[in-house]
């Protein structure tokens, strides 16, 4: 019980303050423990966020999951669409997605292979989720016939990845901004007429 206080502790600290500002002595002392208890848990600091950052890349591959398995009978434009709004919202709301998108973009130079390996994991399984949608819409005609379903897959990861990094540097109103005109483009792009 106590690891799993510490973790949800720290996940706070490191969502607010990034890798280098949280400190094991806060983060020990919000929790009700001595630093020093912290170590009977976990190696060290590193060991701690890495466990956080786990944890969280967890929570948003099963937020994907859960999301995309319901909405699998939707059109494609309404499963895709509402994907990157209920993104957008949970970022918002979510210690666990603000932590995970802000350290996925921006790992602690030490821990950068780690974090990375993580996140392109993540960005893998996002993908192969996608594919089987994409391979049904096309085959139902919703997907431009120009379109690979491969390369409808990278444009909407790439249009994810857009909306991940203006969320982090832009702020809410300026993310909506930039997803409606980059969702406009996309859409138009892979839609059947």
């Amino acid at each position: 019980m106590t690891a799993e206080k510490i973790k949800e502790t720290a996940l706070r600290h490191f969502a607010k303050n990034g890798y280098e500002g949280a400190s094991l002595a806060d983060i020990s002392g919000e929790v009700g423990i001595k630093k020093q208890s912290i170590y009977a848990h976990f190696q060290g600091k590193d060991d701690l966020f890495l466990a956080v950052f786990r944890t969280a890349a967890a929570n948003e591959l099963q937020f994907v999951e859960h999301y995309l398995d319901h909405a699998k009978e939707l059109a494609l434009e309404t499963v895709l669409y509402e994907f990157l709004l209920r993104y957008k919202e949970r970022y918002e709301r979510e210690d666990h997605t603000k932590f995970f998108l802000r350290m996925a973009f921006f790992p602690p130079k030490h821990l950068y292979r780690e974090v990375v390996e993580y996140g392109n994991q993540y960005v893998d399984r996002i993908g192969s989720l996608l594919e089987p949608i994409f391979a049904s819409s096309a085959a139902s005609g919703q997907l431009h016939p120009d379109v690979s379903v491969e390369r409808a897959v990278a444009a909407f990861a790439a249009l994810l990845d857009g909306m991940f990094v203006e969320m982090l540097f832009g702020g809410s109103e300026s993310s909506m901004r930039r997803l409606d005109a980059s969702w406009f483009v996309f859409w138009r792009g892979v839609k059947n007429n």
